[in-house]
This record gives C-alpha cells, structure tokens and sequence, in this order.
C-alpha cells in the first residue's frame, strides 16, 4: 500500500455542522489530505465564522446555511453543491446537539428535537447524498457516533438513544449500498475537549478539577481528554481508498476508555 492510499485529491467532502470544533478540525484534516471542503451550518452568522476560521486556516472551504433536520432544504442543498463544487464524494454527518436534562424531567418535545438532529438529520443528508455516490460509483460516509452509542448515562437519555440509533443506522447504509462501493463507518469519539463539553471541564471555586473531569480523566488510559484534532487520521483514513474494505463498523476515538475497567480505589 502507498502514501496516495490515504489521498483525498480531487475529492469533494462535506462535512456538515462544521464551522468549529470536531467538525472543522475533520474538514481541515481532509483538506490536509487534498479534499475540497464544503459545510453547512443553521445561521448565516455561523457559516460566516465558520468561513473566516478556514480562511484563516489557509483553506479554501465552501459554506452554506441549511438545516440538516430539513429535508426539502437538505435536497436543494445538496444540489447546489453538486452543481457549484462536485458530486459528494464524502460525507462526514458531524451536525449534532445535546440536552443535558435527567429523563423524567425531558419533555418530548425536546427528546424529539434531539433525536431530529442527531439521528434524522445523518438519515436525511445520506439520502441525499446516496444517489450521486452511485453514480459516480463510489462513496464514503462517515457518521459521528459517540460513546453513548454503547453506553448510558445520567441525564442523556435522548443523545444516547439518538447516537445508539446512528450507529445502526450505520451499519445499515453499509449492508444496503455496500455494492455500489459506498462505504459507511462511524467515528465514535471519546470525551473530547470541545465548546460543548467546557461545562464539565471548570475549575470549581477552590481550583479544584470539576468532579467529572477527574472520573474521565481516572477512566482512560491515556489519563487526558481528547482533542478535535485526535479525530482527523482516523476520519482521513474513513475517507480514503485505505478503508474501501471497512464497511458498517464503528472506530471509537476514545484513548482506552472502552478498553479498560478502571484503577482499584486504594
């Protein structure tokens, strides 16, 4: 196998969701690689400082406002690009939210809005995407997947039944377009320094480390918590023609967390 194995020249990747965070550091890790990037995201004034960070960054990106929940948008979107930049060659469905809020407590209305996101939208944008994959006659989709794709936990009753969902959903565009050399795999990272998950990382009053911090830092052996940037190899390795005979499996990013059953308290 040769270095170009894990090229991404000439390549049209989307990733959506990805003016910050995980997504951006995927799109710039592929744009590393050779892909020509385009994002999405749900406001102007995203898309804006989602163009001006990959401006920055030295990529040439292209930004559009759409949401992934929206399946007419999604179609015009999607033509759009194709019509402007290329067919789809990858898709990274990154776009997600979460609600920390203990089950009994959730209203539905905000159970669904969870799920519409997280698990609609990768459904939605992989349909659109689909048909242009097949005829081009190959396709990589990449689904963001987490660690409540196989674990619970207190308060994220909807992220997990939207991420355990993703990840069958995963397995299932592999099993029904695996012949026309599409291949769907998901990313499940593990605890990730991001925005989203700054609220656990705080320092309490007495400069102490906040109580989660230390239990995650405690439950995996690399003893830190991951970075976006972590993501990008194994992303760029979906990708490419490095991985055209991986279909329906999950890659968890998660530094031996998975692996590992925790230190005997002394």
């Amino acid at each position: 196998m040769s270095s170009t194995s894990f090229s991404l020249e000439g390549k049209v990747a989307l990733i959506t969701g990805a003016s910050y965070g995980i997504g951006f550091a995927i799109a710039r890790a592929m744009a590393g690689a050779g892909a020509t990037i385009v994002f999405n995201d749900i406001k102007q004034e995203l898309v804006d400082k989602g163009l001006a960070a990959y401006k920055e960054a030295g990529i040439q990106a292209h930004g559009y406002v759409c949401d992934v929940t929206n399946e007419d948008a999604v179609n015009a979107f999607v033509a759009e690009v194709e019509a402007e930049v290329g067919t789809i060659d990858i898709l990274v469905n990154n776009a997600g939210i979460i609600k920390r809020i203990p089950m009994i407590e959730m209203s539905a209305k905000d159970f669904r809005q969870v799920i519409d996101i997280d698990l609609n939208g990768p459904f939605i944008v992989s349909k659109a995407v689909i048909p242009g994959m097949i005829r081009k006659g190959h396709g990589k989709i990449i689904n963001i997947c987490s660690m409540m794709s196989e674990f619970g936990r207190e308060t994220v009753s909807a992220y997990a039944a939207a991420k355990g969902g993703l990840k069958m959903l995963t397995r299932n565009i592999a099993s029904e377009y695996g012949e026309y050399n599409i291949q769907c795999n998901g990313i499940g990272p593990g605890y990730i320094a991001t925005p989203q998950t700054a609220p656990l990382r705080e320092k309490q009053p007495d400069g102490s480390r906040h109580p989660f911090d230390q239990f995650i830092v405690s439950k995996t052996p690399a003893g830190r918590w991951g970075v976006a940037e972590d993501l990008g190899g194994p992303a760029v390795f979906l990708a490419s023609e490095a991985s055209d005979f991986v279909n329906g499996q999950i890659l968890y990013v998660d530094g031996g967390i998975q692996a590992y059953i925790g230190k005997q308290p002394s």
